[in-house]
């Protein structure tokens, strides 16, 4: 009697780990369907209308065009005495500086290159940005090198006609760190007059919050 039981227990334990193994390899074969089906669908969905020939020249032809901004970016040309004060962390002592910086437009009046030089803890700095404006992100683009460094900063960032300023977005190595990681950048550029143009650069400091590490002062001639 006990042997028999044990054999009807046995066939019920077979018996239902059978039916499981028939449930997982049906719900298997429904999961592979289901996948199958959203494949497909994925590889039928047509692909976004191409514009025509015709619109597509226009697209590109409104791309390239200077603008009205890229009209006020050429009335920056020209030679500006530069001040600079900057902070190594809150609260430390001002590091003043003084420079000069030369603006002209290149290629066609679409990007304006700067050429920075000055003085930056104690040796000979010089550096080199290229601004421009974006007609299909309707955004500022810039970068900066200069010979403190080996890398690239990139930054963007929308125009406030209101305020006359813009406010740039980026990052760049820190070099101080040594670990090759970047670290987030925000500039403001603002337009006080005709004569006189202040910006402002914002990045962490040593406890991770963000606070002004530079203000540069431009005075054109």
């Amino acid at each position: 009697m006990k042997q028999f039981t044990l054999t009807i227990c046995s066939a019920a334990i077979l018996l239902f780990s059978c039916n499981n193994d028939a449930e997982k390899t049906t719900e298997a074969k429904a999961d592979t369907t289901k996948m199958t089906e959203q494949t497909t669908a994925k590889e039928t969905t047509p692909p976004a209308a191409m514009p025509d020939s015709v619109t597509m020249m226009k697209n590109w032809q409104s791309y390239m065009t200077p603008g009205d901004v890229h009209k006020m970016m050429a009335s920056w040309d020209g030679t500006w005495n530069t001040e600079s004060t900057s902070w190594m962390a809150p609260g430390a002592p001002p590091m003043v500086s003084k420079g000069t910086s030369v603006n002209k437009m290149a290629l066609g009046g679409r990007y304006q290159i700067s050429n920075h030089k000055g003085m930056m803890m104690g040796q000979p700095f010089e550096g080199m940005s290229m601004t421009g404006y974006d007609n299909a992100k309707k955004m500022f683009v810039s970068t900066w090198i200069d010979n403190m460094g080996t890398g690239i900063m990139k930054m963007e960032g929308p125009w406030d006609e209101a305020s006359k300023s813009m406010t740039l977005t980026g990052k760049c190595v820190d070099p101080m760190m040594g670990n090759g990681k970047e670290m987030e950048l925000k500039e403001v550029f603002k337009i006080v007059d005709d004569k006189t143009q202040m910006m402002e650069m914002y990045g962490p400091g040593p406890d991770g919050k963000e606070f002004k590490m530079m203000e540069l002062k431009f005075t054109k001639k």
